[in-house]
């Protein structure tokens, strides 16, 4: 505790630029419990930058937080480029403080050197990802705690290639965030006066225009017609998808859409879905009412930085059905190989990509069409990275699709992160394709479930806040090391941990079980929450006999969360 009252004594005699933060070290100084939350560690920094609660102290995200991991990023990028290569962009989405996040970073970037290539209004991470590729820049940061509640943000940083930072890069600037004295050695202009000299200035439309031009050639439709009147209703959930999303969508013909109207606009406090995910139920519950009401054909939802993208569509009794994220991947896979056949567009030697959470009947459907799947860790960095290797061996094209379990998909190259405009797009002309001929993606997926093996794929996620939290959920960890013999009476053949650098893989903190019957066991820390997830995939008969099943292997696994 002398530690952490130590430097809450710097904090309280240096944090004076932002009242909130002011403030809070006020409302702690008599709060132990608080004070340690707030300062027992640095906000964790690693391949997915930054994420945390927006709030005072070492182990938030403030604006002295993210000045300092950038002074660290632009170490490291004055290290390793050239000064004309010395570029970085900057995107932000609806979060709170999402805006002067960003702008603080720019000008921690423009004092030192670096020219900062910033949008001029909140964009999706897709947007990001791009931008870095088209501008040329060294690097590229991304201010979003994506699907996270109202109370968190974060610090994406993405590499020269437009994927998010490798493993080996964010050690290095790691390194050199720890090197750093937070109020003595970040060097920092304001942003307007970084706009002033030059260093910072805005993306043009030019590079906006690009991406959604991108994404529209994704089509798989040819010259056959399809019916683009369908109904759709569309929620951005208060985030950044709305534009891009509905510009490419009516570029391309699909002109009969409905916003549901609540969470239409940029707003950081999601004030209708506290938990902004469209994996979930409640994120997606508004959508869902607006459908019933406009009688609409397809519910398409995007997170708030409109990276992952959720749907739902309506059964022969006029219900919306919510569809997986593993469900979904598995219609646009089957649409993407074979409209690709029906076209002559497949290459000679077809990749598909999805993480190791993901539902392995995907590697079933890719094998029918002749497609090798690439198996990665989970997030979709490696997925990306996968693109990049490609790239360089002069196969960039032999890429036709990727995803996991969590609303992450991609099937082109232009960008190296999961991108939901690219999702909307390709899953509006899917249900149009499919439901031109008299096909509901129902009935399609019954008809995939038919010919390749039913399969249920489940998430169950484990709270675990605070230093108490984050050392229960090392002990738990270090249970299932010791190997249970079975699962809800499915026995254990194989442990795989990743921990050892499996498959080639990099190191990782996962173990996967793989289970008798074909059944499947996968339990990770979350890598941006404080979570623990666990991943069950059935293999069976029915769903009514996957479903019994699932239930016995969850409820032996909730055993070892208490």
């Amino acid at each position: 505790m002398s530690d952490v009252k130590a430097l809450y004594e710097i904090w309280a005699a240096n944090a004076s630029e932002d009242a909130d933060v002011v403030r809070e070290l006020e409302s702690m100084k008599d709060d132990p419990v608080k004070m340690e939350d707030a300062f027992y560690r640095d906000l964790a920094f690693g391949t997915g930058g930054l994420r945390g609660v927006i709030g005072a102290g070492t182990n938030r995200m403030n604006i002295y937080t993210v000045a300092k991991a950038s002074q660290g990023l632009a170490n490291y990028v004055i290290k390793n480029f050239a000064e004309e290569d010395r570029k970085i962009a900057v995107s932000y989405d609806s979060r709170i403080k999402s805006d002067l996040f960003s702008q603080v970073a720019s000008g921690v970037f423009a004092a030192n050197g670096i020219h900062v290539y910033i949008y001029d209004e909140l964009m999706p991470t897709p947007c990001l990802s791009f931008a870095v590729r088209a501008l040329k820049c060294a690097a590229g940061i991304m201010v979003t705690a994506s699907h996270n509640p109202s109370k968190y943000n974060g610090y994406k940083v993405y590499g020269s290639d437009g994927c998010q930072i490798t493993t080996e890069a964010a050690a290095e600037i790691l390194k050199e965030i720890e090197a750093i004295d937070t109020f003595k050695d970040v060097r920092k202009v304001s942003f307007e006066d970084g706009m002033k000299a030059g260093m910072i200035e805005y993306i043009g439309a030019d590079v906006y225009t690009a991406f959604v031009e991108e994404v529209k050639a994704q089509s798989l439709v040819g010259d056959t017609k399809i019916n683009k009147d369908v109904a759709i209703v569309y929620s951005p959930l208060n985030g950044t998808g709305l534009k891009p999303v509905l510009r490419t969508l009516k570029e391309s013909g699909y002109t009969n859409i409905t916003v549901v109207k609540e969470q239409e606009q940029p707003d950081g406090n999601f004030p209708t879905c506290p938990y902004p995910n469209p994996e979930i139920r409640e994120a997606m519950a508004l959508g869902m009412k607006y459908a019933k009401e406009y009688n609409a054909d397809l519910l398409m939802a995007t997170d708030p930085d409109c990276d992952r993208c959720g749907i739902a569509v309506r059964n022969s009794e006029g219900e919306y059905v919510l569809l997986s994220g593993n469900e979904t991947g598995l219609l646009l896979l089957d649409y993407i190989c074979s409209r690709r056949i029906a076209l002559g567009k497949m290459p000679e030697t077809p990749v598909f990509v999805k993480t190791i959470v993901t539902m392995d009947l995907a590697e079933k459907i890719a094998e029918h069409y002749g497609v090798r799947t690439i198996n990665v860790l989970t997030g979709f960095k490696f997925i990306g990275e996968q693109i990049g290797r490609l790239e360089a061996q002069g196969h960039e094209s032999d890429y036709i699709c990727g995803f996991e379990e969590s609303y992450g998909y991609l099937t082109g190259t232009y960008v190296r992160d999961k991108d939901a405009v690219d999702a909307a797009f390709m899953i509006a002309e899917m249900f149009a394709w499919y439901k031109t001929q008299g096909i509901s993606m129902l009935d399609k997926l019954k008809e995939l479930y038919a010919e390749y093996g039913y399969c249920l794929n489940t998430l169950h996620s484990y709270e675990f806040d605070g230093s108490a939290g984050f050392a229960k959920m090392q002990k738990i960890m270090k249970s299932f090391r010791d190997t249970p013999a079975e699962f809800g009476g499915k026995a254990v053949q194989t442990c795989l941990d990743y921990a050892q650098g499996l498959d080639g893989l990099p190191k990782s903190d996962v173990l996967k079980f793989l289970l008798a019957d074909g059944c499947s066991v996968v339990v990770r820390p979350s890598g941006t929450e404080p979570k623990l997830k666990t991943y069950i995939s059935i293999t069976a008969e029915n769903r009514e006999a996957a479903e019994e099943l699932e239930k016995r292997i969850s409820g032996y696994l909730e055993q070892f969360m208490s």
